[in-house]
């Protein structure tokens, strides 16, 4: 009778130290530094469409106004200063600002500074984009979001490179030439540039990841389309998005119902699959195929690509730094 209290007390123990193992155990950089670069360079490209079709999207024969963009937001909490703003030349200048300030996050100058303003140039032009906003918005904003959150630029950016440069870093590689022990560079070591920042920015990408998934599947299960196997089928002849033929996959009945099944299924339980080391590989494989597919074959490369670029928040920065420098990246 007396050893329950002492086995509640060390549950208790037990799950508050794997809370804070999960939260708060400082993590490399490498994984999000990698991720920073694909998502600035994304939003550059983004941004370059945006300030393309400028007129379109903004000016005043837009295809939803500035006015109408205000009163369809009247009643929520989304503003934005360009639903103030209708002349051409602002709105390039922006747009160039926008661009500019993405491009540094990708290279990686001042990345503390620059990724929260990247993240907030494209949050006023998504805000203005009523109607207009596709998934690769939502996706890159979302990367964005958490990327400022932590110190993602301390490797494989301008910023480490930088650092390396300053007289003091000189100082100690001359005399480490001079036959002293070299340390290891403090921009590529893993260990060296842990921090709990980076570990709880992860975390919350990973956690976004899953409910994104999770809905998405929960979603899918509505249709009867998806019961009965031929969802996919529908997706592949459909000639809005369609940019590869496939549609030879329907000489066999079996093997669309099985890939529709099987999608249906990675993406609904991909929150209870991914955070096993025995079905981690598995579903990030399957991330691969499922949005390699949708890149190549429904004609939507971009956000293909950066789902994939998303995923990759599960990969260790030990095993990031690791496939880089087989490839001399990073070294």
């Amino acid at each position: 009778m007396s050893s329950q209290p002492h086995t509640d007390s060390s549950w208790l123990s037990e799950t508050l130290a794997a809370w804070n193992r999960f939260w708060f155990t400082p993590s490399a950089p490498h994984t999000l530094a990698v991720i920073r670069i694909f998502c600035g360079a994304m939003l550059v490209y983004v941004h370059a469409i945006w300030l393309s079709q400028a007129n379109d999207f903004f000016g005043p024969d837009a295809w939803i106004d500035a006015t109408t963009a205000r009163e369809l937001h009247e009643f929520d909490y989304i503003a934005s200063y360009l639903m103030f703003v209708s002349n051409p030349w602002l709105i390039s200048l922006h747009q160039l600002l926008a661009m500019s300030v993405c491009l540094l996050m990708a290279v990686g100058w001042m990345t503390r500074w620059v990724t929260p303003l990247a993240w907030f140039l494209t949050l006023m032009v998504c805000h203005r984009q009523t109607g207009a906003l596709f998934g690769l918005d939502q996706v890159v904003m979302m990367l964005s979001m958490y990327l400022m959150l932590c110190p993602c630029g301390a490797v494989y950016s301008l910023d480490a490179w930088l650092a390396q440069r300053r007289p003091d870093q000189r100082k100690h590689d001359q005399h480490d030439m001079r036959g002293s022990p070299a340390d290891k560079s403090p921009s590529t070591d893993v260990g060296q540039l842990d921090s709990v920042a980076i570990t709880i920015s992860s975390r919350l990408l990973q956690l976004h990841l899953c409910i994104i998934y999770m809905f998405g599947g929960l979603s899918k299960m509505r249709g009867d389309l998806w019961w009965e196997g031929s969802a996919m089928w529908w997706s592949i002849v459909n000639y809005e998005y369609q940019s590869l033929n496939i549609t030879w996959l329907g000489l066999s009945p079996l093997i669309i119902a099985t890939i529709t099944h099987v999608t249906l299924f990675w993406e609904t339980f991909y929150p209870a699959l991914i955070w096993s080391r025995l079905t981690r590989p598995l579903t990030l494989a399957m991330a691969v195929l499922v949005h390699g597919g949708i890149a190549v074959a429904l004609g939507m490369p971009t956000f293909g690509l950066m789902m994939i670029v998303a995923n990759m928040v599960f990969i260790s920065p030990s095993t990031m730094q690791s496939w880089l420098q087989r490839i001399n990246i990073g070294r």
